[in-house]
């Protein structure tokens, strides 16, 4: 006669109901409280973040939160999204980020120059190395907000990890435990471009917060700073140029017999002209030339203004 074990016969406790009984899983109704809390936070006190950096006037809008595991919740969001992980010491040490690319890509055209009137609504698509530089600036702000909201215990900063897209995020390990959280959605509006940014975060921590607003601070006066700062990082991004010669016009027959060695006269027969461009946007009118050993162009004109160029190779 064979026993069986009965620690092997009792069936897992479910997971949602041992979390209610260790403080990881709450009532949706206070859940929803606590979310619509930092919806107001945010509503009252991050355009003024904004603006007291840049200058700029935006509308923040609580659109509502989503409840359940929290990787789930991150893999529901918009592929148009950029990420940051975040820890706050003594508060939690698994929160996320999200923020439309849209608000950056806006952000960052305002910043170089741009009006309202000639702004369009952004494509989706990933950011560029700049943008996710400015974007670094703006999730920096989002985190010190968080911070004074929930005012956790020793007063420690926010630590965040490096912006990434949703596509680029690491699988969690699939042996690791999913813990359930909330997040907490805002639209965010600026001129006339909606875009939204999102708090993913566990509810072990919301479940034990009690969120106050933040004390009032003068405004800082950082815009003219902090636009500096932005244009000397996009005058040293490196471009890759483009170089377009018209060659002399041959016929099919000619062009299908050449073999390698075969020599295709250039079009001009006095100063080469040579159209330069980047991303697709032409820049300059060169003329070819050589300087000792180098083949080069030398500038003859140029398409646009300084701005207009910056901008176009933004896009």
């Amino acid at each position: 006669m064979t026993m069986s074990n009965a620690s092997h016969d009792k069936p897992a406790m479910d997971p949602a109901l041992l979390a209610k009984l260790t403080g990881g899983l709450g009532d949706r109704g206070r859940v929803a409280k606590i979310c619509s809390s930092f919806g107001e936070i945010y509503s009252e006190f991050f355009p003024d973040v904004i603006k007291s950096e840049t200058g700029l006037e935006v509308t923040v809008n609580y659109l509502g939160c989503e409840i359940g595991y929290k990787n789930h919740l991150i893999d529901d969001l918009s592929a148009n999204v950029t990420l940051v992980d975040a820890t706050l010491r003594n508060w939690s040490q698994n929160i996320t980020l999200a923020c439309g690319n849209g608000f950056v890509i806006t952000l960052m055209e305002h910043l170089l120059g741009a009006t309202a009137d000639t702004i369009e609504e952004p494509a989706e698509r990933l950011l560029s190395i700049i943008e996710t530089d400015l974007a670094v600036m703006v999730f920096d702000k989002i985190a010190k907000v968080l911070r004074s909201a929930v005012n956790a215990p020793g007063g420690f900063e926010p630590s965040l990890s490096a912006p990434h897209a949703l596509e680029m995020r690491a699988r969690p390990p699939e042996d690791r435990p999913d813990e359930f959280a909330a997040a907490i959605n805002m639209s965010i509006t600026l001129a006339g471009i909606v875009s939204e940014f999102s708090l993913i975060v566990p509810q072990t921590a919301l479940l034990k917060t009690k969120v106050t607003a933040p004390k009032p601070k003068r405004q800082t006066g950082q815009s003219a700073e902090w636009t500096e700062q932005l244009g000397d990082q996009v005058r040293r991004s490196h471009v890759t140029l483009e170089a377009k010669i018209r060659l002399q016009d041959l016929t099919l027959r000619t062009i299908s017999k050449l073999m390698v060695g075969d020599v295709i006269p250039f079009h001009d027969s006095g100063d080469v002209r040579v159209e330069v461009s980047a991303n697709s946007k032409e820049l300059y009118v060169c003329e070819f030339g050589r300087s000792g050993e180098n083949y080069m162009v030398r500038v003859k004109d140029t398409m646009n203004s300084d701005d207009e160029l910056i901008r176009h190779l933004m896009n």
